[in-house]
């Protein structure tokens, strides 16, 4: 009956043109085949005609695919509304090697991330397009992948290596080689040679160490962006800093009286982050100018507080945003940060994972940081910086006692925020992680 519909379609108007669907069910996407010798036809019919098995013209493939719909290409997917192009850093896959649909065969590197280029279908690699190290766009072709090819048996299993030794060679060749040997002479002796001492360099002349000892290496994606930001932000804000101590018992014994149950009811251990995140949420509250930012000739006031968590990984320095903190409990957020962090050292975060902030902690303490001054993550107009505790004396009632203190630090944009602000928003922090009862109550 197809056949018949379609010779009537010919006999009546020579001049259609047959239009083959993708899909029996909807039509998505066409092709059209030109007849010989009939002239183009302007508008192609939009419907769908089964030809007989013999026809000499073939169903449109799918997209990235060749003409005999064997092979298949994978391309760079979209990378975030900022992110307009990245780095090919390695790829994940050699040619010849089977991947599956979806499996990860390359990795672009941006200023904020690392994405992973999958395979559109499974097959076998049949080449590299790009190189790494070569600049990508979205939609960049990186591979060709054939769904019909076997894999090189080189990648599967290397090939057993034989000897020269138990291939013995023809007896024409063994004489020619050895006629062809060369004689063995006796060495002879070398006379040492008298080698005049190295002249001595002046004193005046800088004694450099050899290039040979020194390595040169393209600087990361990632670490750029760090830098300009950070160069950025020394040359754009206003920076100072101002310092606090705080005393941590109350909040260490809290965690050792609760950490069993908390984990038992929660499943997430119970760290000193999420205090000081609510503790940070509270003085956000009290003192929201620091919660603000400056926007050319206005001044921008989030009634939201969204709370950066600096996380340094072996790539670099990442700062994934945990959202609405000011509506989570201790366990929300502890979850929140491990979440992030386990994502940050694998490289998976994405680009809205990192994007916004209000308000930026970075945890120097845990990598035994005593005192530092951290610079401002922009456009925010803050950032605290924790540190280690030691066991320092302190004076308690009037008695010299060892007690666990932590400095603490908050940098902040003197254009925006002045002295007052800054000092009793640290100390609203102090204040809140010596007695985490204040947070219960409130006051």
């Amino acid at each position: 009956m197809a056949s018949r519909l379609a010779t009537r379609l010919l006999l009546r108007r020579p001049t259609a043109t047959i239009c083959i669907s993708r899909s029996c069910r909807r039509v998505r996407h066409f092709s059209t085949q030109l007849l010989e010798g009939l002239p183009r036809y302007s508008k192609p019919t939009r419907g769908r005609y089964f030809l007989p098995n013999a026809s000499p013209y073939q169903l449109w493939s799918r997209s990235f695919s060749s003409e005999n719909g064997d092979l298949v290409e994978a391309v760079v997917p979209f990378m975030g509304e900022s992110v307009t192009d990245g780095t090919l850093a390695n790829f994940l896959k050699k040619p010849g090697e089977r991947v599956e649909a979806d499996e990860p065969i390359a990795q672009i590197e941006t200023d904020k991330v690392t994405i992973d280029v999958a395979s559109p279908e499974a097959g076998v690699i049949e080449k590299f397009i790009a190189s790494e190290g070569d600049t990508v766009t979205p939609g960049t072709k990186v591979a060709v992948i054939s769904k019909s090819a076997v894999p090189n048996e080189a990648h599967v299993s290397p090939p057993e290596e034989t000897s020269w030794k138990e291939t013995p060679l023809p007896p024409e060749e063994k004489d020619n080689t050895e006629e062809k040997s060369p004689k063995v002479e006796p060495v002879k002796k070398q006379e040492p040679k008298l080698t005049t001492p190295p002249l001595k360099s002046s004193s005046s002349e800088p004694q450099l160490p050899p290039k040979d000892r020194e390595r040169r290496v393209p600087m990361p994606r990632l670490r750029k962006r760090v830098a300009n930001r950070l160069k950025d932000s020394q040359n754009t804000f206003a920076m100072l800093t101002t310092f606090n101590e705080v005393d941590m018992t109350n909040m260490m014994k809290l965690r050792s009286d609760y950490k069993d149950k908390f984990v038992e009811k929660h499943d997430v251990k119970l760290g000193l982050m999420s205090c000081f995140v609510k503790a940070a949420v509270s003085a956000l509250q009290n003192q929201p100018v620091v919660n603000a930012v400056i926007d050319g000739d206005d001044i921008i006031y989030r009634d939201y507080i969204d709370i950066s968590v600096a996380v340094g990984t072996s790539k670099g320095l990442v700062v994934p945003v945990i959202r609405d903190t000011d509506r989570m409990n201790f366990a929300d957020i502890e979850k929140g940060i491990n979440s992030l962090a386990k994502k940050a050292n694998t490289g998976a975060l994405s680009i809205d994972e990192m994007a916004g902030g209000t308000f930026t902690i970075s945890n120097g303490g845990v990598y035994g940081s005593l005192i530092s001054t951290p610079i401002i993550n922009p456009p925010q107009s803050a950032i605290l910086g924790m540190h280690s505790i030691v066991q320092r004396p302190v004076v308690m009632d009037g008695k010299v006692v060892a007690r666990p203190m932590m400095y603490i630090a908050l940098t902040y944009d003197h254009r925006l925020i002045d002295g007052r602000e800054a000092v009793l928003f640290l100390r609203r922090i102090k204040d809140v992680v010596e007695d985490p009862r204040r947070l219960l109550l409130d006051i």
